[in-house]
Formats: C-alpha cells, structure tokens, sequence
C-alpha cells in the first residue's frame, strides 16, 4: 500500500507542475519521506529474500557444526571438535568458539575467498592461510555413525547365523533382505565379472557395496542422526576410486600390462609416437576418475534438487497466498516424488559403484591370449 501511494503522489505531482514553488516544495518533501519509506521496505524485503545457494550448499556441504533444527530465534546445534596446526601450534576446541564470525586463538572461520567456510589464520603478510586442519566436521561424524550403522547390522546378521543352523531353514526379515544382497552382488556382480579368482575381491567388493548404499539412505533422512552428504562428498567417492584404482593395478597381471604399453594395434599406432600406448596409459587414471564423479555427482544432485524444490516455497510466499499455496502442494508432492527416486538412485549407485570397480578389477586380471 505504501509503494502504491508513493506511485499515485508522483502522479499527481506530475499533472500539477504548475503550481506555485511553496506547494512544489512541500510536495517534495512528501516524495523525500515516501522515498525513505520504500527504500526502508526494499530493504527489508531485501534481507528477507530466501538465499537458495546459501539453502542447497549449506545443507549439502561440510560444515564444523551440526544444525539439527531451528525454532523461532533459536538454533539448535551440535559444535563438533576443532582440531588445527597453525603457526603457533596444535589447537584443539570446539567449534562454538567460532560462532558469528569470532576469532579464537587467532583462527576464524571465512567469509568468501578461496577458503570460504573453512578455518583460516592471517600471516605477517595480513593474507588468509590455511592451517593444517583434521577436525571432526559435520561429514567426518556422519560418516562414523554411518559406519557404525553399518557394522551393528552387518554384525548381528552374523550373531543370527551363529544361532540358527542352516537346518533351520533361510532367514526372513532383515536378515534375509541383506543375505538375499550378499549373494546377488557376490554371485552376480563380482563373480560374473572377476572370473575364477573372484574371492580375492570379494570382502572388499561387499563391503564397498555395503558402505556407499548405508550412506546414501542415512543421507536421505532429513533429522539427526541422518542428513550428512557423506557420499555426495568428493573427498569420500576420491578415496573409494583411489582404493579401486590400487587394487587394478597392484594385482593387474603381465598381459594387462601388455596390453598397456604393448597393444595388439598396427605396429604404426604404436612407434614411432606412441599413440595407443598413451591413450591406453591414460585410460588408466579416467576409470578411477569417472567412478569419483558418477557417485559425487549423482548424490550431490539429488539432494540439491529435493532442496531446491523445498526452496519454492519459501521464494513464492511474497507473490501471493494463491500462488504461494498452489507452488506449496506442487513442492511438496515433487519433494515426495524425489525422495521415492532417491531410494532408488541410493540403491542403484551402490551397485554401480560395485559392478564397475569389479569390471575395472577383471579388466586387470586378463591372461594371454592363446597363439594357434
């Protein structure tokens, strides 16, 4: 309403230009106070805009705390442990030290720049450095009570084997849902794809499958203890890539090496440039690469879009109760509909994941080819 009569005296002034200066002089001090009127409203409707970058990243991205949930002007939050080398030695805090931009011990937590988010120190130079930082975030604690959840389960499959003879019959529930697992990605995915020496891998073929689908679905729970983008963290699918990249190449045999450096192309691919065996080498190194992007990829998006779509109901509220409430049951019925391909998408990147690290693995194991 006020924008409005601002627009209808600027109106009005424009159709009574010729009036005498006096009133034009009072007309201007009106517009003088309407303009700070509708610029103190456009800022404030500035600061109360929904940053959706801030909304996705924040809530997919490694943080030194963990907000579990907001309730009016309070936030509840757990401060994780701060653990640093900087310039004058081990630190070791906790994380509520550094709130609301303060400085504890000489680090803070950046705004902005190249180390945004992450705890910096000022050298004698004045510019930001980086300390030495092995602190317990947000990912790093997901991915322990992740594992723990995975091992409490796998190990009380365990403790009912040991209960209950194979005489007894197959086991139902739980435990029959992860033996019925365990057997199509030994059988079928690691079997089918390694050869004869596939138990070698198996343990950790299983345990790779196990461990990325446990993270994905504690992923998708929203609350506490669920909610750490663990996966969808490039530093965790590089570290999973790195382990598949060692086990390749540690054990690849001679013919694979061979057929490396060697390959059975037209004697001209390969001397005098080395074309094939170049290509060949570098294939070596985008095999590992395309399992750490295809799980970090995949993962990040799904949560950046069920965070995107929650996101539209907070941008339309200021266009109008219709539309805000028709863009509420839209969000939320494509939320559901997400979260439904998340279960999915959670399931299929594990076995992808798996399939593909044992493909890369029987790739490595090929014998010589027969002469006739």
């Amino acid at each position: 309403m006020k924008k409005l009569r601002y627009i209808v005296t600027m109106l009005a002034l424009l159709i009574t230009g010729a009036l005498p200066m006096q009133a034009q002089t009072a007309d201007s001090t009106e517009v003088e106070k309407l303009d700070a009127i509708v610029a103190e409203e456009s800022a404030t409707d500035a600061t109360e805009d929904v940053d959706v970058n801030a909304l996705v990243f924040g809530h997919i991205g490694d943080a030194y705390e963990w907000h579990i949930v907001t309730i009016g002007d309070t936030s509840i939050r757990i401060p994780l442990p701060v653990i640093v080398k900087s310039s004058t030695g081990w630190h070791c805090f906790s994380s509520s030290r550094l709130e609301e931009g303060e400085t504890y011990e000489g680090l803070y937590i950046a705004e902005g720049g190249t180390y945004d988010g992450k705890i910096v120190e000022r050298n004698a130079a004045g510019e930001e450095v980086r300390p030495l930082d092995i602190s317990i975030t947000k990912n790093v604690l997901g991915l322990f009570i992740n594992s723990t959840v995975l091992v409490v389960i796998l190990l009380s499959c365990a403790r009912w084997y040991k209960k209950h003879p194979i005489e007894e019959g197959a086991p139902r529930g739980g435990v029959g849902m992860i033996e019925s697992l365990v057997v199509m990605i030994n059988k079928d995915v690691i079997k089918g794809c390694i050869g004869e020496d596939y138990k070698r891998y198996a343990p950790y073929l299983l345990t790779a499958f196990f461990f990325v689908l446990v993270n994905n679905l504690m992923g998708l729970i929203p609350i506490f203890p669920g909610g750490a983008n663990v996966t969808g963290n490039i530093a965790v699918t590089l570290v999973l890539a790195m382990i598949t990249f060692l086990f390749t190449n540690l054990f690849g045999t001679k013919a694979y090496w061979k057929d490396i450096f060697w390959p059975e192309v037209p004697t001209w691919l390969k001397v005098p440039i080395p074309m094939m065996p170049l290509i060949e080498f570098f294939g070596i190194f985008t095999k590992p690469f395309a399992l750490m992007i295809r799980l970090f990829a995949n993962i990040m998006a799904g949560h950046a879009a069920v965070l995107s779509l929650v996101a539209i109901i907070f941008i339309t509220v200021k266009v109008g109760p219709v539309i805000n409430g028709s863009m509420t049951v839209v969000a939320v019925l494509f939320g559901i509909f997400m979260d439904a391909l998340e279960l999915l998408v959670a399931f299929i990147q594990a076995y992808v994941f798996t399939m593909l690290s044992a493909v890369f693995i029987g790739l490595s194991l090929v014998k010589g080819h027969e002469t006739h």
